[in-house]
């Protein structure tokens, strides 16, 4: 970026997005920060920090100075994204509404409301990177810190998206940033890193989602069949959870000898609300040699014409060699190693090296 740009910065309120918006500012680009409000249930709990967190964005602003000024899409993160998450709830499955978030809040409804601003770009505090390939298209690339890249909650931007966007810390580690943060005197530079619910916050999880889906209960099954506890809703429960089950570490016997290992939910079956267990953290009964996703979104606009790729089925994995094939908005994956609790409703997101293609939802 070598000339000056009018970029408008998402501020979270966190040390991240707060170094980002001081190294545009720094790099002589004129930057306003704008903190995004996008659910309105902050007065009737005391789980959701967005008041603390508008504060500490302000205070980052005054301290960088910059331009700060808020912006509400309740009503967008309502339609577009709230309602899909508990839909997805409802029929068994386990959604990630972060990725949501990104591409209909943030890069879609903060992008339209920043070039009304007058803004050319807007910019975040994710751990990714984009530069122009060959054929004059934007690609989205892991960050260089690749414990903390985020490429795979923005694999469903587009190139109009990608185009308007920049990563200022794409070529920073976290360590760095916080340091950087420290010698900006900003008061969030030890601030922890949010690990909620997008712009809903961190709650109990069960309690949160009684309030908007009806629940039912029903048996816990073992593999084999056998009733051995019952469970609160389905709702409630992932593929591969271990903790909240509720059955303790009844004894498995096995080649004679008995075995108190934890209880791991292996499937959901909604026709029968029950909920199907085993024991042991590396039963085969957790594990998948393929996977069938739905609602692709493809960086370029287009699925990969080549067929050995690189794959995550969740954000805190290393990618994985698998097999693609695609048809249509759908895409199957055959796994070169067997993978450990494929879960419906997750993103399963493509990687050819550091560039990210895109993905779909696990059905």
């Amino acid at each position: 970026m070598k000339n000056k740009k009018h970029i408008v910065i998402g501020l979270s309120g966190g040390v991240d997005s707060s170094v980002a918006a001081w190294l545009l500012k720094s790099q002589g680009h004129k930057v306003m920060g704008v903190f995004m409000k996008n659910w309105d249930d902050d007065d009737t709990d005391s789980y959701c920090t967005s008041k603390q967190d508008f504060l500490d964005a302000a205070t980052a602003a005054e301290i960088i100075g910059i331009e700060f000024d808020a912006v509400s899409f309740s009503k967008e993160y309502r339609e577009k994204v709230f309602q899909n998450f508990l839909h997805e709830y409802s029929v068994g499955r386990t959604p990630n509404p972060d990725v949501f978030c990104n591409s209909e809040i943030k890069f879609k409804s903060f992008l339209k409301h920043s070039h009304d601003l007058g803004a050319e770009y807007i910019a975040t505090g994710h751990y990714a990177r984009t530069q122009v390939g060959k054929e004059g298209k934007y690609q989205l690339l892991k960050g260089a810190d690749l414990n903390k890249d985020q490429s795979y909650f923005l694999h469903r931007l587009s190139q109009e998206q990608l185009s308007s966007s920049i990563f200022p810390l794409g070529e920073l580690k976290k360590n760095q940033v916080r340091n950087l943060a420290r010698e900006i005197g900003l008061p969030n530079a030890e601030k922890k890193d949010s690990t909620g619910i997008c712009f809903i916050g961190e709650r109990p999880f069960k309690e949160f989602l009684s309030k908007y889906l009806k629940t039912k209960p029903g048996p816990i099954c073992s593999a084999d069949g056998n009733i051995i506890g019952q469970h609160d809703g389905l709702s409630f429960y992932t593929i591969g959870q271990r903790k909240g089950i509720g059955i303790g570490g009844l004894p498995k016997h096995h080649g004679g000898k008995i075995l108190n290992q934890p209880w791991f939910v292996i499937a959901k079956e909604n026709c029968s609300n029950t909920l199907v267990v085993a024991q042991g953290h590396d039963n085969p009964q957790l594990f998948s040699s393929s996977l069938k996703a739905i609602n692709s979104s493809w960086v370029l606009g287009k699925p990969p014409n080549f067929k050995e790729i690189q794959a995550k089925i969740r954000y805190r994995q290393k990618t994985f060699s698998s097999f693609i094939t695609c048809h249509q908005d759908e895409f199957s994956l055959s796994f070169e190693t067997r993978q450990w609790a494929v879960t419906p409703g997750q993103s399963a997101v493509i990687y050819n090296g550091v560039e990210c293609l895109g993905g779909g939802i696990i059905s």
